[in-house]
């Protein structure tokens, strides 16, 4: 984030939900609610067969969803060391810092 922020010139807000609060977001409540409806009673013995069921989700209201697998590789156990961190410009805010922050670009983009 802080490479592209430094690319852009821009300053990325990020503002996460804390734990367990996916609840209070309107998109992923009203949407889960159609995908759960959809594959009610359908065993979900593999990936191609969550994806396809997801896929296949729609509402009278015109809710109508779109997925594919992923079949990029990503690595695992990535950490962030105390120097990497040091070097991002992070700027907590006031209201729950660890959840709300921004990353400033390292310097001025000249345009």
């Amino acid at each position: 984030m802080q490479r592209f922020a430094n690319r852009t010139g821009l300053a990325i807000t990020v503002c996460h939900f804390p734990p367990g609060t996916s609840k209070w977001n309107r998109i992923e409540h009203r949407l889960f609610s159609h995908i759960a409806m959809n594959w009610r009673g359908i065993p979900l013995v593999n990936l191609a067969t969550i994806v396809s069921l997801i896929g296949s989700t729609h509402s009278t209201s015109g809710l109508r969803v779109r997925s594919e697998i992923d079949r990029g590789r990503y690595p695992g156990g990535v950490t962030v060391t105390d120097a990497q961190l040091a070097k991002v410009r992070l700027e907590r805010h006031r209201f729950h810092g660890d959840w709300n922050y921004t990353i400033r670009p390292a310097t001025a983009r000249r345009v």
